[in-house]
């Protein structure tokens, strides 16, 4: 089973760790720990950077902003680690925290933490090779992602100190204004205008069906699956934009990436979760399976679709107008400009099927 891990690699250029100054911090904050740091990185990511770090006795993982960033507030480290920290005893699915470092004084001149790690297997584009899923394992590890994000929205934010990590009410306002306003910020002359989408979405805000700790980030690859039961969920992964909204528009986000087997072969070609192998749960599946075991209501999922959907396009135009102006050098994104295109085709035909345009 060793082989179907999640494991990481060679540390990107640039991007390398001291493992002299690890060490030391590291056995200044654990005692018991042995031996010197071997440092590894996972790949992935365009927000916080990911290592391993792997002592004689001991496994840890260690998150660092992207050397260079200036704006804290969109790599806040302290953020993700008090809410991480306070959610592990009412949500065992996050990992044990170690230690914090704030930016003045740190060893890499920058905040970081430290956190175990979980060893197991993270599902991305495809299930790693040599793990062979029947169709009824995959019905049942769809199931429990879906039911292990219904337990995190169930979860009683203000027992667990949470209660100021966001405003909560007037959410769904919030996010349709500000996905808006990103979106003719980032516009580059060859996508979609999305004016349609946009005036559809502030024409059909629902009022919020409730306040819960929403991930804005829950994605198949940001789990983690138990070595000895691929199907079972043992870790939920990359907190970063954690915040108090409303749970129907994160479940909104997740859907914007749960592509199915039917889906059209512009979509499918986007896909970066196995959400298209045989028994996997369909978007109406997980809608229904969700509201079951949130015991939430919502008659027509529609808008939730269509804002996770557009607000996914926004963040590939984000990316696509730092390539655009040549900002960036990466040729990945150049097939986000593309990959916008077809969201916007997805949402015109949600709306178009439902008899909205």
């Amino acid at each position: 089973m060793s082989e179907v891990l999640d494991q990481a690699g060679k540390v990107r250029e640039g991007e390398e760790l001291d493992p002299k100054i690890i060490t030391d911090f590291v056995k200044s904050v654990v005692p018991d720990v042995q031996g010197e740091a071997v440092i590894t990185q996972f790949p992935g990511g365009a927000s916080n950077l990911t290592y391993s770090i792997k002592f004689d006795n001991k496994d840890y993982i260690l998150r660092r902003p992207p050397f260079g960033t200036k704006a804290k507030s969109a790599h806040d480290m302290g953020r993700e680690y008090k809410v991480m920290s306070k959610l592990k005893p009412v949500y065992p699915y996050v990992p044990e925290m170690v230690a914090f470092c704030e930016e003045e004084g740190s060893p890499l001149g920058c905040e970081f933490y430290i956190m175990e790690r979980l060893v197991g297997i993270i599902p991305r584009d495809e299930l790693p090779p040599g793990l062979d899923l029947t169709p009824e394992q995959v019905r049942k590890l769809s199931e429990n992602v879906v039911d292990r994000f219904a337990e995190l929205h169930n979860v009683d934010y203000e027992a667990a100190g949470l209660q100021d990590l966001g405003k909560g009410m007037g959410y769904v306002e919030r996010q349709i204004s500000g996905w808006c306003k990103r979106f003719a910020a980032a516009k580059t002359d060859d996508v979609p205008d999305f004016e349609q989408i946009m005036a559809w979405l502030n024409a059909n805000m629902p009022e919020q069906v409730k306040v819960t700790l929403i991930h804005n980030d829950y994605r198949m690859d940001n789990v983690v699956l138990s070595p000895d039961d691929p199907t079972e969920v043992i870790g939920v992964l990359d907190w970063e934009m954690a915040t108090l909204g409303d749970p129907l528009m994160d479940l909104g986000n997740s859907l914007a990436y749960w592509i199915q087997a039917d889906d059209p072969a512009d979509e499918l070609a986007m896909r970066r979760q196995p959400t298209h192998l045989p028994g996997m749960l369909t978007r109406e599946e997980v809608i229904a399976r969700y509201l079951e075991k949130t015991g939430l209501q919502c008659d027509n999922f529609l808008f939730y679709h269509v804002y996770g959907v557009f607000r996914l396009a926004v963040i590939l135009q984000q990316i696509y107008y730092r390539y655009y102006n040549g900002q960036t050098k990466d040729k990945r994104f150049a097939a986000f400009g593309p990959g916008v295109r077809t969201l916007e085709k997805q949402a015109m035909n949600l709306l178009k099927a439902a008899g909205q345009l």
